[in-house]
């Protein structure tokens, strides 16, 4: 059943090219790190590396969503792909410390396209597949990501090793191309574009009537404002918010929890890094399979209690009983199927619940505030690590995961039943 969806050759080609595309990012990921330490020795130098997407995340995840709504999706993503090719080009002159400040502009410059394209893609997804294989379709990605993930990561540490920086930075280079061949063998199909051409018709005349700077605002207040119009993505919208926050606090406090609580080093830190992605990559494989045999919304709910719950277990269960690195792997495993589970819902709720011409407002705003609950959850982690301890803080991110799966099982299946009955009586009258 889950691989029926790549026989649509469409989403295949969208699929397979995402994978390959995300492959190259990992290795450059990898690889640029080791090289600016080894470059600079300095651990400040090497950590902006991490921090320098969020400004673009934060201040331009959801504005970029307006100009997707406005573009043909699959262009934006193929233009946007070209310029992240075209992007990496000045790396290649990087030679010595003197030069390695190059680095940083470019990497600027990728997570400002980036916030253009991963919006376009979310946005695509429910033209190329039924809404009835929605579910499937988004665990797919999640299976894409895991892979890509995996190979990613394995292979970058060895290639940066045997053939240096400029040979990771080629690859990802070609991989953005790849992708844009795929891109260029789509054809949309007719009704989609019939549908497109109306709801860009439509925008049209709204601009037409407006300067453009303040268009620009009434299309950015227009997705933001049905987030909070729509209870159920008002909902999802909340969820998404405190259980980023809780990954943030979660991305700095576990190399704590490690160190003091299952006494393992970097060796350990990177083994549970390492099965997180068999987990998501398993997960995936089994959301895919099983996912469309419970709604979007029940699913949701049922694996973000399951998530918190396992969640609690890893951070608790070593306080109690001995295995420490072993037993925290195996459940750092079982937790990638309930992730798939959430990631595909969510994702798919939110593809149902927003008609086209908004899409990518609502993924690009979605997109800003991962990025800045993220932010918060690391400062905090950081102001709090140290006084609480990571037992006690990643106990409550675990927490905050069980009680918004609770909020989503006691709301979001009543509010979307609300919906479809609305939907019905319009139609009939």
């Amino acid at each position: 059943m889950m691989f029926t969806v790549l026989r649509q050759r469409n989403f295949a080609l969208l699929w397979f090219g995402g994978m390959i595309s995300q492959i190259g990012d990992w290795l450059l990921q990898v690889g640029l790190p080791v090289y600016v330490y080894q470059l600079t020795g300095s651990a400040l130098a090497t950590s902006i590396l991490f921090l320098v997407s969020f400004g673009p995340n934060i201040l331009l995840g959801s504005v970029a969503g307006v100009f997707v709504d406005r573009w043909d999706r699959r262009r934006t993503m193929l233009i946007g792909n070209l310029l992240m090719a075209l992007g990496l080009l000045p790396l290649l002159l990087m030679h010595d410390k003197s030069s390695f400040w190059i680095l940083y502009p470019v990497l600027f410059f990728e997570a400002i396209v980036s916030q253009f394209i991963l919006p376009a893609e979310n946005a695509l997804v429910p033209l190329l597949v039924s809404e009835e294989r929605l579910v499937t379709a988004n665990a797919l990605n999640a299976v894409g990501t895991s892979a890509s993930r995996l190979a990613g990561g394995a292979l970058g540490g060895i290639l940066f090793g045997l053939f240096g920086l400029y040979t990771t930075i080629g690859i990802d280079l070609v991989s953005f191309l790849f992708v844009v061949a795929m891109l260029m063998l789509m054809k949309m199909p007719p009704q989609a574009q019939e549908e497109i051409a109306a709801e860009r018709l439509a925008a049209e005349k709204v601009s037409a009537r407006l300067p453009d700077w303040r268009t620009l605002g009434a299309e950015w207040r227009d997705g933001i404002q049905l987030i909070w119009r729509q209870p159920p993505l008002r909902v999802l919208f909340v969820m998404l918010a405190a259980q980023c926050l809780g990954e943030g606090v979660f991305g700095i406090m576990l190399v704590i929890f490690v160190k003091l609580v299952l006494n393992g080093g970097a060796a350990a830190y990177g083994i549970l890094l390492g099965v997180q992605a068999v987990g998501s990559l398993l997960g995936g494989l089994v959301m895919g399979q099983f996912g469309t045999r419970a709604a979007p919304a029940r699913l949701l709910g049922v694996c973000t209690c399951i998530f918190g719950f396992i969640d609690l277990l890893i951070i608790d269960l070593p306080l109690f009983v001995k295995g420490g690195v072993v037993l925290v792997g195996v459940l750092f495993v079982l937790v990638g199927i309930p992730a798939a589970g959430m990631q595909a819902s969510r994702q798919t709720l939110n593809q149902i619940l927003v008609e086209d011409r908004l899409r990518g407002r609502v993924f690009g705003a979605n997109q800003a505030v991962m990025a800045l609950m993220q932010l918060i959850g690391m400062i905090l982690a950081g102001l709090l690590g140290d006084r609480l301890g990571p037992v006690f803080l990643l106990n409550i991110q675990g927490s905050v995961y069980f009680l918004s799966g609770v909020l989503a099982l006691l709301t979001l299946g009543g509010m979307m039943l609300k919906r479809r009955e609305v939907s019905r009586e319009t139609v009939g009258v």
